[in-house]
């Protein structure tokens, strides 16, 4: 009997933790982040069976298709410096420190806060906590960022082929192309300087590799044979 007493007693424990865990990863703003977590968590999933396409998420902040909104998201990534790794990857390293930090937040601070602040406090840290971790991803992920580019072919052996504009658009600030490359095919990062964008579907040519913004300066492949 004493024994069994022994072993009953770290039940109770465990289950408040297990409760008191959820009770904040379900309370304002940390549901915010715990869906955003749960997204991305179902993403994998489905990318590890085979079940969706690796290049999916990639595809989606790109603009590919008919989403015009999403085409600035990737740009976006690159400003803040989280470029040169595939956007679901970022996406999912933000997310889950945007949650930790609103979990503490929540944790040590909001959940002794009175139930009239408690709200806005909420507010406050649902929109401050992306502004530190956007620095830590940039941070985390730099080594994969160079691992990625120590990977990728040699850019001058590129320098004359043509691709596909596969965004909605091609500007000077973004784009992406389809380049045969005697292989599966490379999707990369494309710029264009002319005064009028390209189009999906128009037909480019690499001219130049943009180390800085580990790009290729592109022109239309009319503009190209005309030279």
């Amino acid at each position: 009997m004493g024994a069994g007493l022994a072993r009953s007693r770290p039940v109770k424990p465990i289950e408040g933790t297990v409760n008191d865990f959820f009770q904040t990863a379900l309370t304002f703003p940390t549901v915010v982040y715990s869906i955003v977590l749960c997204v991305s968590a179902l993403y994998w999933l489905l990318a590890a069976t085979g079940l969706a396409d690796i290049d999916a998420g990639d595809a989606l902040a790109g603009g590919d298709g008919d989403v015009g909104e999403a085409g600035g998201a990737a740009a976006m990534l690159a400003k803040l410096g989280l470029g040169g790794v595939p956007v679901m990857v970022v996406l999912t390293v933000l997310g889950f420190l945007c949650w930790l930090a609103a979990y503490y937040a929540q944790l040590l601070v909001l959940a002794h806060l009175p139930e009239g602040v408690r709200g806005l406090a909420g507010v406050g840290v649902l929109l401050a906590v992306p502004i530190p971790a956007v620095a830590a991803t940039a941070v985390l992920l730099r080594p994969l960022r160079r691992a990625l580019g120590r990977m990728r072919p040699a850019e001058a052996p590129l320098l004359g082929r043509a691709g596909t504009v596969i965004t909605q658009t091609l500007t000077s600030e973004y784009g992406q192309a389809a380049v045969d490359d005697g292989g599966a095919g490379l999707i990369l990062q494309v710029r264009h300087e002319a005064p009028h964008p390209l189009q999906r579907g128009d037909r480019v040519v690499l001219i130049e590799y943009l180390e800085g913004q580990n790009a290729y300066r592109v022109v239309s492949e009319q503009q190209f044979l005309s030279r």
